[in-house]
C-alpha cells in the first residue's frame, strides 16, 4: 500500500458563480464534485467521514473502488513524520521478507501512536503472514474497535472465521462490510457462498 497521499489543488471553489453568456442569459454554476466537496473538509475526520457517506452509496463498483482508495490513503498518513517513517521502513522490511525487523518496527508505530488505526491494521496483516492468527484476530480486534468501518480489517476479519469454521460469523462479518462498502462484489460473492453453504448444511 502507498504510505502518503498527496492532495490535489483545488481549482472549482474559485469558480464564478454569475458568469454570463452573450445574451445576458445567467448561467448555472456547475455544482462542486464530491471529490473537491472531500477535499475541501479541513480535518481527517472530516475527509473520511464525508468518504465514507460517497461510498455507501456509490453504485459503481469501479467509481466505489476508487473511493474505498481515498479512503485507505487518508488512513496512511499517522499525523506524525516519524509514525510514516516507520511504516516506510516496515512496509520495504516486509517487501524484502524480513518479517521480524517489520514487527519490530510495527511495534514501535503502535508504541508511539496507539490510536493509530493502519499501524495496528498492517500488524495483523503481517502476523497472519507469518501464521500468527490468534494475535492476527488480536490486531483485527483493536483496528475495529478504533474504526469499526475498517473494511480491510473487516475482510480480514471474515477470512479467519471462515477459515476456522466459523461460517456464521464469517458471514456476520462480510454483512458488517457491506454495511460500508456495498459495492463491493468480491464481499457480495463471499457472502452469497457463505450464505448457500450454510443453508444446505440446514437442509
Amino acid at each position: 500500500m502507498p504510505a502518503m497521499r498527496v492532495f490535489s489543488n483545488l481549482i472549482l471553489a474559485c469558480l464564478a458563480m454569475c458568469a454570463t453568456t452573450v445574451d445576458s442569459t445567467p448561467l448555472v454554476a456547475a455544482e462542486p464534485s464530491p471529490q473537491t466537496e472531500v477535499a475541501a473538509l479541513t480535518t481527517p475526520k472530516e475527509r473520511v467521514d464525508a468518504l465514507f457517506t460517497d461510498l455507501k452509496r456509490e453504485v459503481e463498483e469501479e467509481k466505489a473502488r476508487q473511493v474505498a482508495e481515498r479512503i485507505r490513503l487518508e488512513w496512511q498518513d499517522s499525523g506524525s513524520a516519524t509514525v510514516n517513517l516507520l511504516m516506510q521502513w516496515a512496509n520495504k522490511a516486509i517487501a524484502e521478507e524480513k518479517q521480524t525487523a517489520a514487527l519490530d518496527l510495527l511495534d514501535q508505530v503502535i508504541a508511539l501512536s496507539p490510536d493509530y488505526v493502519e499501524g495496528w491494521n498492517r500488524r495483523a496483516t503481517l502476523h497472519y503472514q507469518m501464521g500468527n492468527f490468534r494475535k492476527s484476530m488480536s490486531d483485527i480486534n483493536r483496528v475495529l474497535a478504533l474504526e469499526p468501518r475498517h473494511f480491510g480489517a473487516l475482510a480480514g476479519m471474515a477470512t479467519m472465521l471462515e477459515a476456522a469454521g466459523k461460517e456464521e460469523l464469517a458471514m456476520r462479518a462480510w454483512q458488517q462490510f457491506l454495511d460500508v462498502y456495498p459495492s463491493d462484489r468480491k464481499a457480495q460473492e463471499q457472502l452469497g457462498e457463505l450464505a448457500e453453504k450454510l443453508a444446505g448444511s440446514r437442509t
